[in-house]
């Protein structure tokens, strides 16, 4: 099954394989210094198969020369740099070995940073709080063995190896176990579309894993043209799917691959190989909104529209990717609610059409947000949306985040009101930490509240221990009154989103959406129980009048809204409201 890597044949041997179509000679490297000739085959492979034990430390020596790790070693000794270790996958005893995950309509995802939270024993010691909560799965920022002890993980260039900073490849499966054995599901986000700026040596053996003639924003395009480029990534994903029997992916910025065809490919192999006995997830963010791929083996994307929207209505904030939201932010949240996508085809501001038609999509096939990591971390300082909004607006907008028929994701933090800034950090040194930093900066010069330079000099340096330290979730506050009514919030919806809305997600679509004024709209949803979910939003400073609703209509949650006002059909400003009803 996978043919990149060192794989345990037996309780001895241990296959060791390379792809170096540039490469004359490949021999492998021992810790002990002994070295042992791979043989070469077709297309560029070399090949060995050598009895050594369990974590033999090794590396590859090229055409006498470079000393390298194996770009899908399985674990790393020093870093990037370093010697790759021998694992054995089967050798680990599950705990909990019959789960088979859950339905994708029960998911309501917890985003979070494995580092941040102190490794992957920390983030397990979160989980009883995450499933009091009421989360049914964890989306775990990238894994993939990245330069230093400090990294948002996108930055990645051995993607078969969990960085060695958060723990072992044991510890990770503790993890996982430990989920599954508390009813959480577990996602690993994976990048696919680029490898980071230090440590990826493939140019030097391989130079065909990439496109000269393509670039992306991180260099040459890598070539998913090339069986042996395609094989390796869809190995990657099969490694977390069945080695490490996590419930699914999120893969990142796949607008960045530019190969559809490679997509559908490794939906079906991780489908296949994983069988019907598992339930597995796949999960998308995709700049061009393609809905086609959302009926090709993919069960749902990042609404980054939707988001987008509702992140103008809250601030007001219109520069950068925002100016597309900017005109009409009401009716395009009222298009994301009732059909997905708020870009469908249309020119967006640089002029260009972005996305397909998505009012077929069932509203699961959406992931709905109001922070993650891209959304608070791409900031100049990382604010998050609760130190910079009115509290009862957010509030209104959350009880639509949890009770729409859209798959909501939280960012860690958000449900005890976190003020904590979320930053961009990195550990780079030298040269690329000058050009990382001053990157980091030049992105924001074009922004107003940048326009003063010696304002850009005060965003943090990624590089700067600072930087992430500052960044760690403030779980010591969990049990101040502000926090606890925060907590209280996000525990009441979600509990009633299990309870009353969940069981009708599968075959539930939207029945329409009525702008009320500027910032106000209700949307209704017919459940697939025949029930009808109707929410009404108010994000302006003005209380509206919604109209009588239904005496069959039952309150299931409201924000700032009495009983009397209820009564009257009275929206007051900064609130929400959501029924239920049997329909007709």
């Amino acid at each position: 099954m996978y043919r990149h890597g060192a794989h345990r044949l037996d309780g001895e041997r241990t296959r060791f394989a390379l792809w170096a179509p540039d490469s004359r000679e490949v021999v492998l490297e021992l810790q002990d210094g002994a070295m042992h000739p791979l043989q070469p085959g077709e297309d560029g492979w070399f090949a060995l198969e050598l009895a050594c034990p369990v974590d033999t430390y090794y590396r590859y020596v090229i055409d006498g020369q470079s000393r390298v790790p194996d770009p899908a070693s399985r674990r790393q000794f020093g870093d990037v740099h370093g010697f790759s270790r021998v694992v054995d996958h089967g050798a680990y005893a599950w705990r909990y070995p019959e789960w088979s995950g859950r339905p994708w309509h029960e998911a309501a995802i917890y985003e979070l940073h494995v580092g941040l939270l102190g490794g992957y024993s920390g983030v397990e010691a979160l989980l009883p709080h995450l499933v009091q909560l009421g989360v049914t799965a964890i989306e775990l920022m990238p894994l993939g063995e990245f330069p230093g002890r400090r990294n948002w993980g996108y930055d990645g260039v051995l993607p078969f190896a969990p960085d060695g900073s958060y723990g072992s490849p044991d510890d990770l499966k503790h993890l996982i176990d430990s989920a599954h054995g508390q009813g959480l599901m577990v996602f690993v986000d994976v990048v696919y579309n680029h490898f980071g700026p230090e440590g990826n040596y493939l140019g030097q053996y391989a130079s065909s894993f990439f496109r000269q003639d393509q670039h992306t924003p991180w260099g040459a395009a890598i070539d998913f043209g090339r069986r042996e480029v395609r094989d390796f990534f869809i190995e990657n994903a099969l490694m977390w799917l069945l080695d490490y029997r996590v419930d699914g992916l999120r893969l990142d910025a796949v607008h960045a691959i530019g190969d559809s065809s490679f997509l559908v490919e490794l939906a079906e192999r991780a489908r296949s190989a994983v069988g019907s006995k598992r339930q597995i997830h796949l999960v998308l963010e995709n700049e061009h909104n393609q809905a086609s791929l959302l009926r090709q083996g993919f069960d749902a994307q990042w609404n980054d529209d939707g988001h987008n929207a509702l992140h103008v209505l809250l601030t007001g904030e219109v520069e950068g990717y925002y100016a597309d939201f900017a005109e009409d932010p009401t009716a395009q949240l009222a298009t994301c609610l009732a059909q997905g996508f708020v870009y469908q085809g249309q020119v967006n501001r640089r002029g260009q059409p972005r996305g397909e038609p998505s009012s077929h999509l069932p509203p699961s096939s959406f992931v709905l947000f109001l922070q993650n990591h891209d959304q608070i971390g791409n900031r100049a300082f990382g604010e998050r949306l609760a130190a910079m909004v009115d509290e009862d607006a957010l509030k209104a907008a959350t009880l639509l985040l949890l009770l729409s028929p859209q798959v909501p994701l939280l960012f860690m933090g958000e449900e005890w009101g976190s003020i904590q800034p979320f930053l961009f950090f990195t550990d780079y040194h030298d040269k690329l930490a000058d050009a990382v930093r001053d990157g980091r900066r030049g992105e924001f010069a074009e922004f107003s509240r940048f326009s003063d330079p010696a304002t850009l000099l005060r965003i943090p340096d990624p590089n700067d221990a600072d930087t992430f330290n500052r960044s760690q979730p403030d779980l010591n506050l969990t049990a101040q009154p502000r926090q606890r009514e925060w907590l209280s919030f996000y525990r009441s919806l979600l509990r009633l989103r299990q309870r009353h809305v969940v069981p009708g997600l599968p075959g539930a679509h939207a029945l329409g959406v009525e702008m009320l004024a500027p910032g106000a709209l209700s949307a209704s949803w017919r459940l697939g129980d025949r029930r009808v979910l109707r929410i009404d939003l108010n994000l302006s400073e003005t209380a509206l009048e919604t109209g009588a609703r239904s005496p069959a209509a039952e309150l299931i949650a409201a924000h700032r809204v009495n009983d009397e006002e209820y009564r009257r059909g009275l929206l007051p400003a900064r609130s929400a409201i959501a029924t239920l009803e049997v329909a007709p």
